[in-house]
């Protein structure tokens, strides 16, 4: 009860912390401790009648084929309702190659050590950190990556306040290799994977920076804040472009056959997050596709499954 309060309290808040901070944005925040009462959170039971409606439109070509073969898994969680979080997703603990998504392990653990006092947050540093995610520049993020180091990247992900690569989870985020250089450190334990991620733990990830849980309140408004005004205008950026009233904090990747997106999008009264990881060759137009639906379940509203 007391770990939802304070989800509750957050999500309050959330749409806030991503207003901007003038010139104290470079400043280095004073310590702030995450709540213990944070640790393991977890996302509630599936909504029916959201999963209702995701399924309905997984049940659509040109998505039915990657869910029947295993290729694409799915995770909508709708923010629209202040204090609410209504979740659904489909194979959405299954570890796969995720690319440059995994960058955002990265983003996470430079404000980690930004709040330990062991990095300045200076103007060079958001530089690279908004180079690496909204260009998603891989030499960039393999400075940062030299910069704080894979085991500290490895720790935080590991974190029991996060536990965003967790066992019993079947993984989730992993970064054990550079992005064009510094080779490869370590794959994840479990399915040895370079750059890895499942739908869950990346959603968790971005509900937990929306609600301003990560790291800490200042930390979580400079990173969504990095993640807004994406400059690789594919995928959901693609799909939801031209509509109004609508903003989109995203981190995509791509590498041969393994396209990931994931993106906290604010539409109108609504928002909501949107995780996607895809294997497939056949996957033009598929994510972009996608996120249009997504974006008409949210704002139009979902019938209950209870309903004729």
């Amino acid at each position: 009860m007391v770990r939802q309060l304070v989800m509750v309290l957050g999500l309050l808040c959330g749409t806030a912390a991503a207003g901007w901070a003038g010139a104290a944005s470079y400043q280095n925040p004073a310590p702030s401790d995450v709540p213990d009462s944070l640790v393991g959170f977890a996302f509630p039971p599936k909504d029916s009648a959201l999963q209702s409606a995701l399924d309905r439109v997984l049940a659509e070509p040109p998505f039915r084929r990657h869910v029947s073969g295993g290729q694409l898994s799915v995770v909508l969680v709708d923010l629209s309702t202040p204090g609410a979080i209504t979740f659904a997703g489909v194979d959405e603990n299954r570890m796969r190659y995720a690319a440059s998504l995994s960058k955002i392990a990265i983003m996470l653990t430079v404000f980690e050590e930004i709040e330990r006092g062991e990095l300045e947050y200076t103007p060079e540093l958001r530089s690279k950190l908004e180079g690496m995610i909204r260009k998603s520049e891989n030499r960039t993020a393999s400075q940062l990556i030299d910069l704080v180091g894979f085991e500290t990247i490895a720790a935080v992900l590991r974190d029991p306040h996060y536990e965003l690569y967790d066992r019993d989870r079947n993984g989730g985020l992993w970064v054990g290799k550079g992005y064009g250089g510094l080779g490869v450190w370590r794959r994840d334990p479990l399915h040895d994977i370079s750059h890895g991620a499942t739908a869950r733990q990346v959603a968790r990830f971005l509900v937990m920076l929306d609600a301003g849980q990560l790291v800490s309140p200042w930390a979580s408004t400079e990173m969504k804040r990095i993640m807004g005004n994406p400059a690789i205008e594919h995928k959901f950026v693609l799909g939801l472009r031209g509509q109004s009233g609508l903003r989109i904090f995203r981190k995509s990747g791509t590498y041969r056959q393994w396209h990931a997106d994931a993106a906290i999008v604010e539409h109108g009264a609504h928002r909501y997050v949107a995780v996607a990881l895809l294997e497939s060759t056949l996957w033009r137009g598929v994510l972009s596709t996608l996120i249009r639906r997504l974006d008409e379940v949210v704002v139009r509203g979902f019938p209950s499954s209870d309903g004729p």
